[in-house]
């Protein structure tokens, strides 16, 4: 008769121990059975790729300061990984999670790239960048950077070309992009937008988590230059404290121009 281990999955609702028999195939069936629902959606898609990259963004909708993207990237291999699971099963979209508790997963996210089961990286594009290209060009080059930066140190994969005569959800190499929202247009890799991705999938909500904290910091940064704004409390949206401290200081060279208008008149 086979051994029996309890297998503890943390942080995931209405799941606390499973009995697993010390088999590779029944333990493969039953690891499946207790990933969530980000989970299971990208243990889907790596059932046909070799690399799943997931991208979304921070700060498109400030007043203020840069706009950063993080992508993540999950190779085929990370869900046969119980220490993967383990720690990945607690991660949820920046959006729903406190500033300490983003903190936290973004810990969770550097230990699983130390021991070399993803990979992640955040880029931002400036506020002189966002006045010239506008937020929506801004924010394809910060996602651009992100994706980038992760295929200079890729090893055995690179990011899809999109073709100039192919279509712009064509998957390549056996790589995928999936971003959050909708298809950039224009973007030069093949990739696939979800509305809502960041609740959906397991790789933008940890893009997610990298962008948002990445970006965060650097508002405390921002906010030691500039404290009359509050950007360690606000991070520069447009809360009625940071609408105040603009009517009473003015501008400051960090905040955007074109989305002022309305706040300033």
């Amino acid at each position: 008769m086979l051994a029996l281990e309890s297998y503890i999955v943390v942080g995931c609702a209405g799941i606390t121990s499973v009995e697993i028999l010390c088999s590779d195939n029944l333990l493969e069936r039953l690891i499946v059975k207790t990933m969530n629902a980000l989970q299971n959606h990208d243990a889907a898609l790596l059932a046909e790729l070799d690399q799943l990259i997931g991208i979304d963004e921070a700060g498109r909708g400030c007043l203020a300061g840069p706009v950063t993207a993080g992508a993540c990237v999950l190779g085929r291999d990370f869900f046969k990984s119980q220490r993967a699971l383990e720690l990945s099963v607690a991660i949820n979209d920046s959006k729903q999670l406190t500033a300490q508790a983003r903190e936290a997963q973004l810990t969770i996210l550097e230990t699983l790239r130390e021991w070399g089961l993803l990979d992640f990286e955040a880029a931002s594009s400036s506020v002189e960048e966002i006045a010239e290209l506008n937020i929506l060009g801004a924010t394809r080059l910060a996602m651009r950077r992100a994706v980038e930066g992760l295929a200079a140190r890729a090893k055995g994969w690179e990011l899809p070309l999109l073709a100039a005569d192919g279509p712009l959800f064509e998957t390549a190499g056996g790589v995928r992009m999936i971003v959050d929202g909708r298809p950039l247009k224009p973007f030069p890799y093949t990739h696939t937008g979800i509305v809502k991705g960041d609740g959906k999938s397991l790789s933008i909500a940890m893009a997610s988590i990298a962008a948002k904290v990445t970006r965060d910091r650097e508002m405390l940064r921002v906010d030691e230059k500039y404290p009359h704004y509050g950007f360690a409390k606000h991070k520069g949206y447009g809360t009625a404290v940071h609408r105040a401290a603009l009517h009473a200081h003015g501008a400051s060279p960090i905040h955007r121009e074109l989305f002022l208008r309305k706040v300033l008149g």
